[in-house]
């Protein structure tokens, strides 16, 4: 019988998660001279922004006053690429072992094995399930005009659509579907939302404005609809009544799960990684980092362009890891330029100097 030969590939630092934290890690890696191979189980990169938020507006990263987010993905793939990453898509990180050299063997649920001195997860929120309402019935309708998540605005042209929640993503699809629904009914149970400020404010305007029905404080109680969903009923403090829709999305967040990730003796608090800050966002165990929304420490902000700031940091940690001894100078690449695997180079232009008489 032939034996089956085990796939190893190695690398510097292995990220496993290939969101928009661990693609930026490509790029801030590459910067170093350091290769990276990156795990995820969905079947292509981008994370949520690709699987479940493609075309949901982002509006805090720096230098887009919009983006949308498989819009962010494809740019990040761009700016990264450049260092030739590998991937390993749709398999999922199952178990790590550390190695007598102190490297990570980290094998993925269909057996391909990843060998690297420095692991790096950047799992987002880890696998996820959305937090459904306590509807009766409500999953006769699911694919029948109730979603969970919203893959693209266009299946909402001209349609009735009612959203329930408090948070940003209701904030903000409200917003976006404003110019694209015929009506944007938003529920929520309290007065107060959680979401950006700018982001309540801007609704506020739009129900001045007639384009957004805002029903505070309130809540969807019934579904009804013959093969699919053609109203809603709402309790308003004591008071119901129906809402004629088309769609009904109730977005209410993720239930996360670490996965497999959680039995590898990381330091867990709240379904989080802990790590330590002033150490690079390194975990209880040395080699291995935790970046972006996946991890936790004091006063931390699950904000894409934090797990930026993370991935930086952790990338300079990773260097002296690997390059043990060995001092490396920052530079800014408006100075030194880019210099890719392949050998390319994007020089920075010429600074002018203007001496002051």
């Amino acid at each position: 019988m032939k034996k089956r030969v085990v796939k190893m590939i190695k690398t510097d630092i292995l990220i496993i998660g290939a969101g928009p934290t661990g693609l930026f890690t490509v790029f801030e890696a590459g910067l170093l001279k350091l290769k990276c191979h990156l795990i995820d189980a969905l079947p292509q990169p981008g994370g949520q922004c690709s699987e479940i938020y493609p075309k949901k507006p982002i509006y805090d990263i720096p230098g887009f006053p919009e983006v949308l987010a498989g819009d962010l993905t494809k740019n990040l793939l761009e700016q990264g690429k450049q260092f030739e990453p590998g991937f390993t898509l749709g398999e999922r990180a199952e178990t790590i072992e550390k190695q007598e050299d102190g490297s990570f063997i980290v094998t993925t649920n269909k057996g391909t094995q990843h060998q690297a001195p420095v692991v790096a997860i950047a799992g987002g929120l880890g696998s996820f399930e959305p937090r459904k309402p306590a509807i009766e019935g409500i999953a006769d309708y699911e694919d029948k005009g109730v979603e969970y998540f919203i893959k693209d605005p266009e299946v909402y042209r001209n349609k009735k659509v009612v959203i329930s929640g408090g948070g940003d993503s209701a904030l903000d699809w409200s917003i976006f579907l404003a110019d694209v629904a015929s009506e944007v009914t938003l529920i929520h149970r309290r007065n107060e939302f959680r979401g950006a400020l700018d982001s309540v404010e801007k609704v506020s305007e739009l129900k001045l404005l007639g384009k957004i029905n805002l029903i505070t404080p309130a809540e969807v109680i019934g579904l009804h609809g013959d093969g699919k969903i053609e109203s809603v009923t709402v309790n308003k403090d004591g008071e119901e009544f129906r809402v004629e829709t088309d769609h009904f999305i109730p977005l209410f967040g993720l239930s996360p799960k670490l996965g497999p990730i959680g039995d590898w003796g990381l330091e867990i608090e709240k379904n989080a990684i802990k790590v330590d800050n002033s150490r690079n966002y390194q975990t209880n165990i040395d080699g291995i980092f935790a970046i972006g929304d996946v991890n936790t420490y004091p006063e931390k902000l699950k904000l894409i362009l934090c797990g930026f700031h993370e991935a930086t940091l952790m990338c300079q940690a990773a260097y002296r890891i690997i390059n043990p001894g060995k001092k490396y100078v920052l530079k800014y690449t408006t100075v030194s330029g880019i210099d890719g695997f392949d050998g390319t180079r994007k020089e920075a232009p010429k600074a002018v100097v203007q001496s002051i008489q």
